[in-house]
């Protein structure tokens, strides 16, 4: 049995690392496909490194990992704009391949680059036999805050009730020492990291199912944390993903 893991960014993988702990434990195999492209392609390769070395540390091999966008044009930050482009990409790296799970980041409004990747993940879920569950996990979100606070791994109440995944508390050593691996990105570890452990402490790891229909609506009320912040307008990207949408039939 196989999990794909469709995401945006090298270090993503780090917000669903106790599901990955899961399944290696299972004895899954599981591909980790990444769609956004580097506008340096000497930082894209650092930080593929950086994925790379924490999958060997957790005794998956090299090949486990996809840069799927590298060379692409899907640039991070503005996957929206690329998703034609993005979906081919995942579509040949899966190659005939049909995953029994797909793991993506949360429809949660919290940065566009994610948001865009459960949408492909609902589109790859729809095209394959069986339909695969789509379990999505929260990375950060906004919802009813101002300004550039957020939550950080806290499931939306209109994703749909959470699960726990259980850890003991040598799961938790392990994911609390894994951030060392992404030395390029402790600008951004050094206030995700500890709001991070701060929810895990009260409430554990979870996950959500991922419901097609979701992918059409707004994620939250109010606006999202990549409209306060100036990352994206939800109108651009829900312009751009219908757009997707309406050519995939």
């Amino acid at each position: 049995m196989s999990v794909v893991y469709v995401l945006a960014h090298f270090d993503d993988e780090y917000c669903a690392l106790p599901l990955l702990l899961a399944r290696h434990r299972q004895g899954r195999r599981q591909r980790l496909l990444f769609v956004a492209d580097y506008p340096s392609e000497r930082v894209g390769r650092a930080r593929f490194e950086e994925t790379r070395a924490l999958l060997r540390w957790l005794g998956l091999a090299d090949d486990a990992a996809v840069h799927v966008g590298a060379g692409s044009g899907v640039r991070d930050g503005t996957v929206h704009r690329g998703l034609p482009d993005a979906w081919r990409a995942l579509r040949d790296a899966l190659d005939g391949e049909a995953p029994e799970e797909i793991v993506t980041p949360a429809w949660e409004g919290g940065h566009a680059d994610h948001d865009m990747c459960a949408l492909l993940a609902v589109a790859l879920q729809q095209s394959l036999p069986g339909r695969p569950l789509v379990r999505q996990f929260g990375l950060y979100n906004g919802a009813g805050l101002p300004g550039p606070v957020f939550r950080a791994c806290t499931p939306l109440r209109q994703n749909g009730p959470a699960a726990v995944v259980p850890m003991t508390s040598a799961d938790w050593a392990q994911y609390a020492a894994a951030v060392r691996f992404y030395p390029s990105q402790a600008h951004v570890w050094s206030t995700l990291w500890p709001a991070m452990f701060a929810r895990f402490a009260g409430h554990g790891f979870r996950w959500q199912a991922l419901e097609p229909r979701r992918v059409r609506e707004r994620p939250h009320p109010g606006p999202l944390l990549y409209e306060r912040t100036g990352r994206a307008s939800y109108g651009e990207v829900r312009a751009c993903a219908d757009a997707f949408l309406r050519d995939l039939r």
